[in-house]
C-alpha cells in the first residue's frame, strides 16, 4: 500500500473485529471471506458518506492484492453481484434513505469509471467525461474533496496508462482542462477538442 496508517484512517469507524478482516483483506485477501468483506463494505458505505469516499479506492487496493496473490477476482465478483443487488432495489434505496442512494450512485457509478480498465476502454471514458460535464459542478459544491481525489485518478490515468486510445486521451484532457476552467469551456477549447472527436 506505500502508505503507513491509510487503512487505519479508512476503516477506524468499524469495531475491532471488522477492522482486522479488512486489514486481512487488504493484506493477505485469500485468508478471508471475501464475499462477507464485499458486504461489509458496501453496507458501510451506504450508511456512511464520509467511509464512501474511501470505499472505492479501498476496494480496488482488495482486487489489486487478490490478483497479485493469487490471480483471482473473488472479491471483484463478490462486489459486482451485490452492487447489482443494490441497483434491483435501487427505487426502495431511494425511498428508504436518499443519503445511501447518493452514497450508491457515487460510489459505483464516476470511481468505477476512473479505474485504469474502464479508463482503458472508449466507451467507458467517454460515460465518465459524459457524467461529469453534466453533474460535475454540483457534485463538487457538495464535496469538492470527493472531487479532488477522483480527478486524481483521472490525472494519473491519463498520465501513467499506456495503451489509451487517442480518443480516450483526448477526452480525459478535456475534461481536465474543464474542471480547472471552472467548469466552463471557451468556444475555442470547444471546437479543439470536438473537432477532433468527430474527425
Amino acid at each position: 500500500m506505500g502508505e503507513p496508517g491509510r487503512e487505519e484512517y479508512k476503516i477506524q469507524s468499524f469495531d475491532a473485529e471488522t477492522q482486522q478482516l479488512l486489514k486481512t483483506a487488504l493484506k493477505d485477501p485469500g485468508a478471508v471471506d471475501l464475499d462477507k468483506v464485499a458486504n461489509v463494505i458496501v453496507d458501510h458505505s451506504l450508511q456512511d458518506r464520509v467511509f464512501s469516499k474511501e470505499a472505492g479506492r479501498m476496494c480496488y487496493a482488495i482486487i489489486q492484492a487478490e490478483s497479485k496473490q493469487a490471480g483471482l477476482s473473488v472479491f471483484r465478483r463478490g462486489l459486482l453481484n451485490r452492487l447489482q443487488q443494490e441497483y434491483q432495489a435501487r427505487e426502495q434505496l431511494r425511498a428508504r434513505s436518499p443519503q445511501g442512494w447518493v452514497c450508491y450512485v457515487t460510489f459505483i457509478c464516476l470511481f468505477r469509471l476512473a479505474q485504469p480498465d474502464s479508463l482503458s476502454k472508449e466507451e467507458e471514458v467517454d460515460c465518465l467525461v459524459l457524467q461529469l460535464h453534466r453533474v460535475g459542478e454540483q457534485l463538487e459544491k457538495m464535496n469538492r474533496q470527493r472531487m479532488d481525489e477522483l480527478f486524481v485518478l483521472i490525472r494519473d490515468g491519463f498520465l501513467l496508462l499506456t495503451g489509451l486510445s487517442s480518443l480516450a486521451q483526448l477526452l480525459l484532457l478535456e475534461i481536465i482542462e474543464f474542471r480547472a476552467a471552472g467548469w466552463k469551456t471557451t468556444p475555442a477549447a470547444h471546437k479543439y477538442y470536438y473537432s477532433e472527436v468527430s474527425d
